[in-house]
């Protein structure tokens, strides 16, 4: 499960992190209040399969939770999706891409002029390439974001937005996700790389499946790195990670210490 992979993340970046997951679509789904949310030093919102523009209800208790958020002033940060209810949740906007989906990896991140000098691009080099999958993006900022990278596909690539007190990170792409893991949802998705064009066959997508799974055990594999054009932004996993590292050490931890809790 997709939850317990970011929270183990988490864990292998923090080690003495807890993490509880909470299924905040699932009706009658028990999520803490203002207070409760106020009683976490940090809060990671998932990917998802949702479109945020159906509004469905179990669209909507996740952008009622993600306002709760802000006005808690809980650090938080996103991925893909996270990125997606933030933004709508601060009254911003989120539509299909019209030129199609981005998967496999977003290629040609490139930070702003904002992002140079943004502690959650710390570490990262002015261009790069990251895990991802989506075709919906944020079409409309909020009134207080600041677009920290860009690339071709996506204008909004990683945001920081601000919202009723709060400050939240995120990225359309997906820091969290493994070759190993990536592969797996191309799997998954086996129907989906044909009708749109990635793929010829479902031989096809399996064979590419194959090579990340292969590069994910073995990241010195420079054959497969060169034949799919990924290089240590993507194989290494302490620079893979880099968002969700920064996110920990200069918003939560720097917060935590702030409410007295280091």
């Amino acid at each position: 499960m997709l939850s317990e992979s970011y929270a183990q993340v988490i864990q292998e970046i923090e080690r003495t992190a807890v993490c509880d997951i909470a299924f905040a679509a699932d009706e009658g789904a028990n999520l803490p209040d203002r207070a409760g949310l106020e009683s976490y030093d940090g809060i990671v919102l998932t990917g998802s399969h949702l479109s945020i523009y159906d509004r469905t209800p179990e669209i909507l208790r996740q952008i009622d939770l993600m306002r709760a958020i802000y006005a808690s002033r809980t650090p938080s940060f996103g991925s893909c999706w996270g990125l997606q209810v933030a933004a709508v949740a601060a009254d911003g906007d989120v539509q299909k891409n019209p030129l199609g989906r981005e998967v496999g990896f977003a290629r040609r991140l490139r930070r702003t002029e904002a992002g140079r000098g943004h502690p959650m691009l710390e570490g990262r080099p002015e261009v790069y390439d990251a895990p991802a999958i989506h075709l919906d993006m944020v079409t409309t900022l909020p009134k207080d974001a600041t677009v920290i990278a860009t690339n071709p596909v996506s204008e909004v690539q990683a945001a920081e937005i601000r919202h009723d007190g709060g400050t939240f990170w995120g990225v359309q792409y997906h820091p969290e996700f493994s070759l190993a893991e990536l592969a797996v949802i191309l799997r998954q998705r086996t129907e989906l790389m044909i009708r749109e064009g990635f793929c010829r066959s479902p031989e096809e997508v399996h064979a590419y499946a194959d090579d990340l799974t292969t590069l994910d055990r073995d990241p010195s594999r420079f054959d497969l790195a060169w034949r799919h054009g990924v290089d240590a932004e993507v194989l290494d996993a302490t620079r893979r990670t880099r968002e969700i590292r920064n996110f920990i050490e200069h918003r939560v931890k720097t917060e935590k210490s702030a409410r007295g809790r280091a």
